[in-house]
């Protein structure tokens, strides 16, 4: 296993946990933790993506780090 192949996992253990926990109301989509991890679950397999050419992941998790990026940024303009 490569290191990207390992960033690409870390990226899918983020999005797992980050869903289980917000599904088992452990986390809130109104914190910033639920959004970072999945800012930086994009970001990772998006890294690994890149690394493998494949383009409608690295399109669909850029997006989804976007979107997780935006939202960071609304809880933060709240405070």
């Amino acid at each position: 296993m490569n290191i990207f192949q390992l960033i690409g996992w870390l990226g899918v253990v983020l999005f797992v946990i980050a869903y289980l926990l917000l599904s088992l109301e452990k986390l809130s989509a109104e914190r910033s933790t639920y959004h970072l991890m999945n800012m930086l679950g994009g970001l990772a397999l998006v890294i690994n993506a890149i690394h493998i050419s494949d383009h409608p992941t690295i399109v669909v998790n850029g997006i989804w780090g976007l979107i997780a990026l935006g939202a960071l940024l609304k809880i933060q303009w709240s405070k």
